[in-house]
């Protein structure tokens, strides 16, 4: 699996394995271990998915050794506060039975509430528990906020991504300070799949649109992290290394922006 050098310097797979809505349970359980037999060595979950213990014991089932594994969670809304987020991570890693988390994330932006999580990031940090630590769902302003207090920057941004919003602002803000994007929902939950254009750049490389605009991601140094149970899909969202999508291919995948989202808007958070 090929990987990025975070600001922090460790690497990280630029595929993994997404389980947003995967319930508790032998699926998941199956779809990791599938995914990890395949070569995904990412796995990305959080607290409010409620699946933590599935993903440590899937992970436990795997035989991959620990350290060849790039585990992700996030801290939830109502656990944001310094020694709230302490112990809302101790309760990740005893779901999960693990002894540290390669990247640890603050889900969302909650107003007033980000900057105590993030201290308390850094000091787990600090403490050798957590190998990189990040955001989710922050916009400029919220990354300029916490810029004011951070003693270490995010490595990592993760944030709604997909032709139909391409954020390319964030994305160059992102860049510029060294913070690497990863997409959550790169496939739309399925909403790109009929789209004329993508259907017809899937057609000339004979790869299907999940490819494509996978490939469109890696293209634009996009970590992307696909969720699926099905052993078929988890294997075709990993065949994406053996084809490149042209300059103007990328170009036409650009021009669908409508910067239209499927999940809420970090701006105007009630949960």
């Amino acid at each position: 699996m090929k990987t990025v050098k975070l600001a922090n310097g460790i690497h990280m797979p630029v595929l993994g394995l997404g389980v947003f809505k995967v319930e508790e349970g032998a699926e998941l359980v199956s779809a990791i271990k599938e995914a990890t037999r395949l070569g995904y060595r990412s796995i990305d979950t959080a607290a409010i998915y409620g699946n933590e213990t599935s993903v440590g014991q899937g992970i436990r089932e795997s035989g991959i050794p620990r350290e060849d594994l790039f585990i992700t969670s996030k801290v939830w809304n109502a656990d944001l506060g310094y020694e709230a987020t302490l112990a809302a991570f101790d309760e990740s890693l005893r779901k999960m039975e693990l002894d540290y988390l390669d990247l640890y994330l603050i889900h969302w932006p909650v107003e007033g509430k980000y900057t105590d999580a993030w201290r308390a990031l850094e000091k787990l940090h600090q403490d050798g528990r957590i190998r990189a630590i990040g955001v989710s769902n922050f916009q400029i302003h919220h990354l300029e906020t916490l810029k004011k207090t951070a003693i270490i920057m995010p490595v990592i941004n993760q944030i709604e991504l997909h032709p139909q919003l391409t954020q390319k602002d964030l994305i160059a803000y992102c860049t510029k300070n060294n913070i690497h994007v990863e997409a959550w929902s790169p496939l739309m939950q399925g909403g790109l799949f009929n789209n004329p254009t993508l259907q017809e750049i899937a057609a000339h490389h004979g790869k299907s649109v999940a490819q494509v605009i996978l490939r469109w991601d890696l293209q634009n140094d996009i970590i992307v992290i696909p969720k699926s149970t099905k052993p078929h899909r988890i294997a075709e969202n990993m065949a994406i290394f053996d084809f490149e999508l042209s300059d103007e291919e990328c170009a036409q995948i650009d021009a669908l922006n409508q910067n239209l989202r499927v999940g809420p808007d970090p701006d105007n958070i009630d949960f």
